[in-house]
């Protein structure tokens, strides 16, 4: 029996109680008891004192493969690099994608691998397990594969903390994905030119679908959305600086559609949670005030740091398929971060989810645990860092170089 009990930290359950200070017992990786001076023989205690205590961020749509190009300010798109990904480098893409989202405390991470074919979504599986995340392993089409994927094969790869789902894009074999008991991820809404795409899948949609994006859909589209109970995932960073223009996000609250967050990539947005939360208030409010100036009637409400703070993990979680993830609450896997509260970047603090919201960064990110396992401790990640970073050095040289591509200083 391994045992872990975080002790005087405040926690945010974000599920029935929130505690000005409490402790958390976690027992076989399973959230066992929340409560004040609680005590467990033999269990590693970590000291919350001053600390937030709360659930890991779900990042519920990122493209870990395209890590190795973060921050290059340009598409990292599947036609032009990955035909030159090997599944060395879909590996090391995806292992160094799925360690920052651990450094900056997200514990979940819904990752659409779109690169290669089998070899690349087995190098892709490798790099999940080896991760330590909480991960969904999601196999969408590649542009320059034979289109050919065997969904039974993909299913018998889930276990443990890995689940696997299947990527749809057009019309792809929707039936296929369900009858191998997966999990549908689409991206849709994606240009203009998508209005009414969704309201025109029909009865495929269902409870098992998760749409990312949805930048553009017209009320036919939100209609099918709300009747068919799908989930919506937005990555708002990286839609609105990749050209896909603002979430509609008044649009789904009036609906009463709670979308999860997403990461998307990394070419010119943030790895982080903390971004996507940000981003996505930003927007609401920037909408709230715009409808005010103008002089309308009938306002909306300003969206809440309780209710985006959810959007990051709960919400999240349920757009994934990832049933018990996202609180913090007795029988809930541990899936937990500890951050730092005495920081000047959000000291003296009036209102923790505000503060968790509004004002922390990655740097207030001290422990992370998944399943009860400490993958991060005391600020450092746990585990061969060194090896993974070496591997995502040596993996970007050369697709950079088979791309053609320029590297900063002007010689290749």
């Amino acid at each position: 029996m391994s045992r872990v009990l975080i002790r005087g930290g405040c926690v945010l359950t974000l599920g029935r109680t929130n505690h000005p200070r409490a402790d958390v017992l976690i027992t076989d990786g399973v959230v066992d008891e929340v409560g004040m001076g609680l005590r467990a023989r033999d269990a590693e205690v970590i000291d919350a004192d001053g600390a937030i205590v709360m659930p890991g961020f779900v990042d519920a749509h990122r493209h870990a493969w395209e890590t190795l190009f973060r921050n290059m300010g340009e598409p990292v798109t599947p036609d032009r690099f990955g035909s030159h990904y090997g599944p060395d480098d879909t590996y090391a893409g995806t292992l160094i994608g799925l360690l920052s989202a651990l450094d900056a405390g997200v514990t979940s991470v819904v990752d659409w691998c779109d690169v290669g074919g089998p070899a690349h979504i087995e190098a892709a599986h490798r790099a999940h397990v080896d991760s330590g995340a909480r991960t969904v392993l999601v196999s969408a089409p590649a542009p320059w594969s034979d289109g050919t994927r065997d969904f039974g094969t993909l299913a018998s790869m889930g276990g443990g903390r890995l689940q696997v789902a299947g990527g749809i894009a057009g019309d792809d074999d929707w039936e296929g994905v369900r009858a191998a008991g997966l999990r549908i991820h689409a991206h849709a809404g994606t240009s203009p030119q998508d209005r009414g795409v969704i309201a025109g899948l029909g009865d495929r949609l269902g409870p098992d679908v998760t749409l990312i994006h949805c930048s553009h859909v017209d009320d036919a589209d939100l209609d099918a959305i709300s009747a068919s109970r799908a989930a919506v995932v937005i990555t708002p960073s990286s839609e609105m600086a990749g050209g896909m223009g603002s979430p509609p996000l008044q649009r789904f609250i009036d609906r009463g559609i709670s979308p999860g967050l997403g990461v998307g990539t990394e070419v010119a947005a943030p790895t982080d949670m903390f971004a996507q939360m940000r981003a996505a208030i930003s927007v609401q409010h920037a909408t709230y005030f715009d409808l005010k100036l103008a002089g309308k009637a009938g306002l909306p409400r300003l969206l809440t740091t309780r209710q985006v703070i959810r959007w990051a993990t709960a919400d999240g979680a349920r757009a994934a398929g990832l049933d018990g993830v996202g609180v913090l609450e007795p029988g809930m896997p541990a899936d937990v971060i500890v951050l730092r509260a005495d920081s000047p970047n959000i000291h003296p603090i009036n209102d923790p989810i505000g503060a968790v919201v509004w004002g922390m960064d990655t740097s207030n990110v001290q422990w992370v645990l998944v399943g009860g396992e400490v993958v991060k401790r005391e600020g450092a990640l746990v585990g061969d860092v060194g090896r993974a970073r070496a591997a995502a050095i040596e993996a970007q040289r050369r697709v950079a170089a088979a791309a053609g591509l320029v590297p900063v200083g002007g010689s290749r």
